[in-house]
């Protein structure tokens, strides 16, 4: 069913829910250096846009964080997966879309090392043909070089592919690379209602393959030629 074509999928509040891990992280780090701890809403918040968004958001500023940038990496790499799981129903998604010939792969503006240990950890790095991260690249999310990257690195074309994601970068981005998107609606933060809307709005991730699979055709419908 979904054969030659490329799924590439946000992490986190995506495919797992790390915002306990990321907000102990960063609490942690915040009072080593005498600040006052976040709440998790404002950490979800920013999650999308990498750690030293999710700091400049704690502290209002990004002046002079780069200490508490490298505690945070320190602390949230030794405990990555204390909370962190995959969403219900991701595992089998994944299966699901490999068993319909589908390539999978991860664009996250995570960094890439944290990103292949938080999955690795969690026992399923092996469903994906690449995992790039925020340093990957040159660029990273919402510029559409760093989803089309990630597509050409495993294997697939732009033609053919389908972003899933959380959040405005996510949907900024395959907007931008002219890719076709599923918004998960459980995700940390959902695009605002001026930008660009995704192709397809999920509550669950029992429902993508159908989400997916109306999207693509409406799109092959219009524009018979790729196959």
């Amino acid at each position: 069913m979904f054969k030659k074509v490329t799924f590439v999928f946000d992490l986190d509040g995506t495919l797992v829910d790390t915002a306990p891990d990321l907000t102990n992280a960063l609490n942690h780090a915040l009072k080593l250096h005498g600040h006052p701890p976040v709440e998790a809403e404002r950490v979800r918040e920013a999650v999308g846009r990498g750690a030293p968004a999710m700091i400049f958001e704690a502290l209002g500023t990004g002046i002079g964080t780069d200490g508490i940038l490298a505690d945070f990496l320190v602390h949230y790499e030794a405990n990555i997966a204390a909370e962190s799981r995959p969403y219900p129903g991701a595992v089998a998604a994944l299966e699901g879309l490999t068993a319909a010939g589908a390539k999978l792969a991860v664009c996250t503006n995570k960094r890439e090392r944290l990103a292949r240990l938080l999955l690795d950890t969690l026992g399923i790095g092996h469903h994906f043909a690449a995992i790039a991260g925020r340093d990957t690249f040159d660029v990273s999310k919402p510029h559409p070089g760093h989803l089309l990257g990630t597509i050409a690195a495993s294997g697939g074309t732009a033609a053919r592919a389908v972003m899933v994601g959380d959040g405005a970068v996510d949907i900024q981005a395959a907007a931008a690379a002219g890719v076709p998107s599923v918004l998960v609606s459980f995700g940390y933060c959902p695009p605002p209602p001026e930008g660009p809307r995704p192709g397809a709005v999920i509550d669950r991730f029992e429902t993508l393959q159908t989400a997916a699979g109306l999207l693509l055709k409406r799109l092959t419908d219009r524009d018979p030629s790729p196959s």
